[in-house]
């Protein structure tokens, strides 16, 4: 995609950075993209594991914080939460003209070196922080009240180290509104590049069942769909891996197969045969609705967060208000009696192509040079 940047911005000294290199996942397929822009742009980062990220990550020069150096670091990252800042704050980006950090969680907090500036493509505020603590910490009120003093202190140090930004942009509408509620901060909106010339439909025969691609965590509400379709016997299958595989496992019916980790050729090929997508959890922004929509497959999804700005109702999905399985039930069965037109639903797809990334993220490139 770097011929959709100008010349002079590609001649940048650029220093990416990125919260932790584990896997592949939409923020990750961010960072591709930028890779692919500034081939010689280093990467700072606080781990990484090299056989969990593409080779196009791979080959460019990255630097990591002594959290690399913890044993079992690349599994159980997300316990040392409490060393995040020290371990951002330790790092230093090398000599450059732009600092792009690409960030959930601390590599906002990059300092960029003298003279350059600092463009923060800011996928949300720290999440664990400020906002479903108990979906992440759990329901238990022991664990709640002994996380409290450790969530105000990274509240207080996630918003100060905002001001180490120039320039932010958000990924949706939704982010935006919390980057001016948690920062004080204004925010361009740039929606994440969808490769829409991958995820396009096909000839196929459609199957009768339907599917959620996520990752399998509390705060995705994948058991909420599986209690529906538990409920109505409908055919469910779930692609992806996470802490909640055994819970679910148990959880489900006859009807619900749970696929585990499969490739994007295979996903592909399950979002062409499926009826429809279902779309659970209240997300940022949600790539996975917009894959599901480029194959021409309507979306089932909760009316919060970024699928509000993604799915539009009655066109390319079906809205459920409540979070419950019985609401998930009732808008199941209201989008398999509506009749779709898959054309349609592709084209409002498109809108979310590469294309319109890279426009809008050189906007605010300039923008942020120029203040």
């Amino acid at each position: 995609m770097a011929y959709l940047f100008p010349e002079d911005l590609r001649q940048l000294r650029v220093v990416l950075c990125h919260d932790w290199l584990t896997g592949m996942r939409g923020g990750e397929r961010v960072l591709e993209l930028l890779c692919d822009v500034f081939p010689d742009a280093p990467i700072v980062t606080l781990i990484h594991n090299r056989g969990a990220v593409s080779e196009t990550i791979n080959r460019h020069p990255i630097t990591v914080s002594f959290l690399q150096r913890v044993p079992g670091i690349l599994t159980h990252y997300r316990n040392y939460l409490p060393l995040f800042p020290a371990a951002i704050n330790s790092l230093h980006a090398p000599p450059c003209d732009l600092v792009i950090s690409t960030s959930h969680c601390v590599a906002k907090a990059l300092r960029a070196p003298p003279g350059a500036r600092h463009l923060c493509y800011c996928f949300t505020p720290m999440r664990y922080a400020w906002l479903f603590q108990e979906e992440y910490f759990g329901p238990n009120r022991l664990k709640r009240a002994l996380t409290a003093p450790l969530l105000s202190t990274l509240r207080h140090w996630d918003r100060s180290s905002s001001s180490r930004v120039d320039r932010f942009v958000g990924i949706s509408r939704h982010v935006q509104e919390r980057i001016a509620r948690f920062y004080g901060r204004t925010a361009d909106v740039v929606y994440p590049p969808v490769n829409t010339d991958f995820w396009t439909p096909a000839p196929t025969h459609q199957d009768d069942f339907d599917l959620i691609v996520s990752a399998l965590v509390p705060y995705k509400r994948i058991d909420l769909a599986v209690r529906a379709y538990n409920h109505t016997r409908r055919r469910l299958k779930i692609v992806g891996t996470g802490g909640e595989c055994c819970a679910l496992r148990a959880l489900a019916g006859p009807t619900v197969e749970l696929l585990g980790w499969q490739s994007d050729v295979i996903i592909r090929d399950l979002y062409r045969q499926c009826r429809l997508l279902v779309f659970p959890g209240e997300e940022d922004f949600g790539i996975v609705p917009i894959e599901a929509m480029a194959c021409g497959k309507p979306v089932v999804a909760y009316a919060r967060g970024g699928a509000l700005e993604t799915v539009v109702d009655g066109i390319s999905g079906i809205f459920f208000k409540a979070q419950t399985a019985e609401a998930i039930a009732e808008a199941v069965q209201q989008c398999l009696i509506q009749t779709w037109d898959s054309p349609a639903i592709r084209r409002h797809a498109e809108r979310f192509g590469h294309a319109n990334f890279c426009h809008g993220l050189v906007e605010s490139i300039r923008a942020c040079q120029a203040q």
